[in-house]
């Protein structure tokens, strides 16, 4: 049987920086991974994910020259690129770029693209006898370098010198346009992960998805002295039943608790939990010390102070949870 026996728990006292990194996928390109885990969620201290693409304008248009397009000025995301700022955005100003003709067959189509340098550049796909979806097929889109950003495509079928028409020119998201926000995602802190809500389509050389990269805190622990009653943001099922002719049926519905334990404070003022109050913070719970299982929740912090007459200054706390804490072996 277990006994709780020389326990700890540790709160979030301060934030370690990890600069940008490039995520690694898992195999399905659906979930990607960070080297660093868990993330902070503290006000200012947030993780910040960004996959590479298109963040604001990138219109284009037809040029005032035969064979010719206008792209109108753009930010995209690019960290880890010449470039890029610190915050990995890239700011390009618009330009006119030039695209080429089929010299032997008479479908091509080029991919108006960002390169690392923040340069625009026209990348041609192979020629055909009609157009192809598949990329870096005969008259397909090409495969554009991994370090840059698809802003859309244009789809010439003639060989002959001609202005490009508006009907050419094709910025469909997620089909000609790579955007950074799409697919969209969800983020899990704990295990400092990304989850896509579709696979990356494979569009760069090496039919590879395009670079997703992830800049945050970890959590810097020590641990509260004077504590007892933990109790960690565990789920429960209540049943709800509805009666119908001759039986009943039932329901089941999932609702997460609080995390919560009690402080002893030396006065309930300067302690350091009182400084914590409202913000977002990862708590780490020892059932032994001596052992390497371990338990994570994070959540707000809530404080709830009673002054007893003669006795210890008691201070329960609450840890407002949006996901149940988790078991790790150590």
């Amino acid at each position: 049987m277990a006994i709780t026996n020389n326990p700890k728990l540790e709160y979030e006292s301060g934030q370690a920086f990890q600069a940008f990194e490039q995520m690694n996928s898992t195999g399905d390109a659906t979930v990607y991974e960070a080297s660093f885990a868990p993330w902070s969620g503290r006000s200012g201290f947030e993780a910040s994910v960004l996959p590479f693409g298109l963040a604001t304008g990138g219109a284009i248009t037809p040029g005032t020259s035969a064979d010719e397009v206008d792209v109108a000025a753009l930010t995209a995301y690019m960290p880890g690129t010449m470039a890029a700022d610190s915050d990995g955005q890239a700011s390009v100003a618009s330009g006119t770029v030039s695209v080429t003709r089929a010299a032997s067959d008479t479908h091509i189509v080029h991919s108006i693209t960002v390169d690392a340098s923040g340069t625009l550049v026209a990348v041609a796909g192979g020629e055909g006898t009609a157009f192809s979806e598949t990329r870096d097929d005969s008259g397909g889109p090409p495969l554009i370098p991994v370090d840059s950003v698809e802003i859309g495509q244009v789809r010439l079928s003639s060989q002959g010198s001609a202005m490009v028409g508006s009907t050419e020119i094709f910025q469909v998201v997620g089909t000609h346009t790579e955007r950074y926000d799409s697919p969209v995602w969800s983020e899990d802190p704990t295990a400092g992960e990304v989850i896509f809500a579709t696979a990356l389509p494979a569009i760069h050389a090496g039919d590879v998805p395009k670079q997703v990269h992830v800049r945050g805190y970890v959590p810097i622990f020590a641990e509260l002295p004077s504590v007892s009653d933990f109790v960690p943001a565990d789920e429960s099922n209540s049943v709800n039943s509805t009666q119908i002719y001759g039986g009943t049926l039932g329901s089941v519905s999932t609702s997460l608790g609080q995390a919560s334990f009690t402080y002893y404070g030396k006065d309930g003022i300067t302690d350091a939990i009182i400084k914590q109050k409202g913000q977002r913070l990862w708590f780490r719970w020892y059932q032994d010390r001596n052992k390497a299982p371990f338990s994570l929740t994070q959540g707000i912090v809530g404080i709830s102070r009673t002054y007893p007459a003669g006795d210890h200054v008691n201070i329960p706390v609450t840890v407002s949870a949006e996901q149940a804490t988790e078991d790790f072996d150590g």
